[in-house]
């Protein structure tokens, strides 16, 4: 999700309520085109990569289209609810395809980067002048799982608006460390969301954000409802898989269905998506613990997105432990939900703000604007807006640390210190009490 002020100039990082200012950027999306207009890539561009994962294991990927029969679609009440998932996982290296995947296959790519899409209304990137699936990672497709599981499980949600691949970078990273991570992405909501039969289904945020009777309010909760159900379906199909009540099993590379240890499963998200693991785990205890990247805890009252209404999770508290890692732009704004959930919480919540960051530094933005930077598609102004003043390379090198040594410790107890929370070696990271 964006950083801008609800209702200020296009780009101005400040006050956002969870979705408020992501339905705003669908609006200030043609300012945004417009101060971006006549940039272009320069000669010879450096390529667009996503950075090496740091643990031992090389990584897999497989998708798998999920329907649930039972659910009318929140956002078209006319057909059942669809998902797309997206499994990472520890591989047998040299196996799976020729090549690394790309970062977003080509259809959705071009959406992610046109008029309608998020690379623009979200992150300031000028639409046609980048090509998203010219980006590579280092999973390869269908690769033989590792033997030495079952192992622990991390369900990964984006913010609003950003597809489920704007966190491959952490995603693979997890991977590579042993871990079998899921992406979802919510229908509808997302940027795009391309299924196995060649439908690309565009977000309609952008559309019903230019509605003259507009809500913020209301598509808030619409959002974040629909994110929470999503993410209890998405638990209920791997309870399935993993215990052979399913033919989608048989879509997935061999023995990764038995290689899910669903006791030990967490989640990650960023901005909304940190929202929705925190307000997932209040209502689901098969999630023993979980991360928000700098994702707000409460709701507009106001159709103009005004206003603050506690989340239920952030009233309730948790019993689990639970890690808020917020940016230093926004710690004012994310104080509201965050000082109830720690004030609430049976559960050890810990709170971490990370100095010179904003709120696009924990997402795969670190990895690829300053490129787009170097290439003279973006102003360096506004990738230091979207990030913050910290050196990319370092918010990714930090976020990679916090949160895996956190997991680490709650679902693979491995021996981190049960107070090493923020792990050693990274003084940006400060405790809040």
């Amino acid at each position: 999700m964006p950083t801008y002020e609800t209702g200020r100039s296009p780009g101005r990082p400040g006050r956002r309520t969870v979705v408020a200012a992501a339905l705003a950027a669908a609006v200030a999306g043609p300012a945004a085109r417009a101060a971006a207009a006549g940039r272009r890539p320069q000669a010879g561009p450096a390529p667009l990569r996503l950075p090496a994962p740091t643990g031992p294991h090389a990584i897999g990927t497989a998708a798998l289209p999920l329907t649930d029969t039972s659910r009318r679609d929140p956002w078209r009440r006319d057909r059942v609810r669809e998902l797309m998932v997206t499994f990472w996982y520890p591989a047998v290296p040299g196996t799976g395809g020729a090549e690394p995947v790309p970062h977003m296959e080509p259809a959705a790519a071009a959406h992610f980067g046109g008029e309608e899409g998020m690379a623009a209304l979200n992150y300031l990137v000028p639409p046609g002048s980048t090509d998203w699936s010219e980006t590579r990672g280092h999973a390869r497709a269908g690769a033989r799982v590792l033997p030495g599981g079952p192992r622990p499980v991390v369900l990964w949600s984006s913010g609003i608006g950003d597809p489920r691949t704007w966190g491959t970078g952490l995603v693979e990273d997890l991977a590579s460390r042993g871990y079998v991570v899921v992406t979802v992405d919510h229908t509808y909501e997302a940027s795009e969301v391309r299924f196995p039969d060649g439908r690309l289904v565009p977000s309609l945020l952008p559309e019903r954000m230019k509605r003259k009777d507009r809500d913020i309010a209301a598509l808030t909760r619409l959002s974040m409802e629909t994110r929470v159900d999503d993410t209890g379906f998405v638990l209920d199909r791997l309870d399935a898989l993993r215990d052979g009540r399913t033919a989608a099993a048989r879509r997935l590379p061999r023995g990764l269905a038995e290689a899910l240890d669903l006791s030990r499963t967490g989640m990650v998200g960023h901005s909304a998506g940190g929202f929705t693991a925190a307000q997932t785990m209040c209502h689901d205890r098969r999630i023993v613990t979980g991360v928000n990247l700098d994702g707000q805890l409460h709701f507009p009252t106001k159709a103009d997105g005004t206003g603050v209404r506690l989340g239920e999770v952030a009233e309730k508290g948790l019993d689990r432990p639970f890690l808020l890692l917020g940016s230093a732009a926004d710690v004012a704004d994310n104080r509201p939900g965050w000082d109830a959930l720690v004030l609430n919480s049976r559960g050890r919540v810990h709170r971490l703000v990370v100095r010179d960051t904003a709120h696009g530094a924990f997402t795969d933005a670190a990895a690829l604007l300053p490129t787009l930077a170097e290439r003279g598609t973006v102003p360096r102004e506004t990738v230091t807006r979207l990030l913050g003043a910290l050196p990319p390379q370092r918010s990714v090198a930090l976020t990679r640390a916090v949160v895996a040594g956190f997991l680490d410790r709650r679902l693979r107890d491995r021996d981190t210190g049960p107070d090493e929370v923020p792990p050693a070696g990274f003084p940006e990271v400060e405790r809040v009490r």
